[in-house]
């Protein structure tokens, strides 16, 4: 799957680049390639990258490579870039080969971000903005925005707490997205995810620009979280294990599909049963284990990092791109669903049905469980 499922970040060894597959090659989502050369930015980012903090000529015993390093063309926009999210999913989109323009955008406290990250010797260019006054410059022509803003989760707080927060904030600025950008990749990290993506649909419908195709819920740290935990669980090698994750980003509207996990691995009742609870609640483990004083940061902006990295992938026409994320979707009775989508240059191309077919007893218990509390968060969207 070109390199979708790594966990890695080096930039020193050359071992994780290997070559990109043709577009004329696309291969069927059955046989997707998990190869453990692969890197977290994808084997063609990852050799520019190499290439950018490599000043000398390559020796001739080191290795080459036939294909054409991408080029740094994207724009790409954070909206809350100045808090705990922002800042490290800020570095991490920094470094990646195909952004040309990294717009930052809070209402405080984002220009030492700018300047901090403006150091960095990779090719985007920093930019930041300050403010509702400054938005729509932020994200004039930009490809994908990503949206982390709002307040995080503390101790004791609910889903339901947040909603009545970051629901307003996500509004106003998807808001000024349909003004400005309106054909951008738009990507929610605000939680609660089950309602805010609901909402900036309901906004950009308004404003007469609703693309479904392009409006992605950001799900990838419950399969971070899930790739992590079976493979510790199991003693296998991180970067081959896939397990997809559908459903929502809630509690128990996280479906963790382990009768799927590849390589293929078997669990006892009891194990899929801690497992399934482990990674639904992880990030209340993180939030107490930090005992107020954050959530979910660092790893929330490697997973949006990652398919910030996807997208931007897609939309240089690699056609090996898929990523599990919360879109509209006919797979369910539900408006909106948590499941494997291949991405492309205009966006969700096709949705995996194939997933969720042939599921386990307790798997398929599960989906019809969650139904009714993922229904709930999307409905509430119609009394907000």
């Amino acid at each position: 799957m070109a390199a979708t499922y790594a966990t890695t970040f080096s930039v020193k060894s050359t071992s994780s680049a290997g070559p990109r597959i043709s577009p004329m090659q696309t291969k069927p989502f059955s046989s997707i390639n998990l190869s453990p050369k692969s890197s977290f930015f994808g084997s063609q980012s990852q050799s520019s990258l190499l290439v950018s903090h490599n000043t000398k000529a390559p020796k001739s015993s080191q290795r080459s490579y036939s294909y054409m390093p991408p080029h740094a063309s994207y724009k790409v926009a954070v909206l809350g870039a100045g808090g705990g999210i922002g800042q490290p999913l800020s570095l991490l989109i920094k470094m990646s080969p195909l952004v040309s323009a990294l717009n930052l955008y809070d209402i405080a406290n984002v220009k030492g971000v700018a300047a901090d990250l403006s150091h960095c010797n990779t090719p985007s260019v920093v930019a930041d903005f300050t403010g509702a006054a400054q938005l729509a410059d932020c994200l004039k022509g930009v490809d994908v925005v990503v949206i982390p803003a709002g307040v995080p989760r503390k101790p004791g707080m609910t889903r339901d707490d947040l909603f009545n927060i970051n629901a307003g904030i996500v509004k106003n600025l998807v808001e000024a997205v349909a003004d400005n950008c309106p054909e951008a990749f738009v990507h929610i990290i605000s939680n609660p995810v089950n309602s805010t993506v609901p909402i900036a649909a309901e906004v950009l419908k308004r404003k007469g620009v609703y693309n479904p195709k392009k409006l992605f819920g950001v799900t990838t740290l419950d399969v971070v979280r899930a790739n992590t935990f079976v493979a510790d669980k199991k003693n296998l090698k991180l970067i081959d294990v896939d397990v997809p994750v559908i459903g929502g980003h809630a509690g128990i509207t996280i479906l963790p599909l382990l009768s799927k996990t590849k390589p293929e691995v078997s669990f006892s009742e009891k194990e899929v049963q801690e497992l399934t609870v482990r990674i639904q609640n992880a990030g209340t483990e993180v939030v107490e284990a930090k005992a107020g004083a954050g959530s979910a940061t660092l790893s929330m902006a490697y997973a949006a990092a990652r398919f910030v990295e996807s997208s931007l992938r897609a939309l240089d026409g690699d056609s090996d791109v898929y990523e599990c994320a919360y879109v509209q979707s006919d797979l369910t009775e539900l408006p909106f669903f948590a499941s494997r989508v291949k991405l492309g240059r205009n966006g969700v191309e096709a949705v995996i049905s194939k997933e969720i077919e042939g599921l386990s007893e307790y798997e398929e218990k599960a989906l019809e469980a969650l139904k009714e509390e993922l229904k709930a968060s999307i409905d509430k969207v119609l009394l907000y």
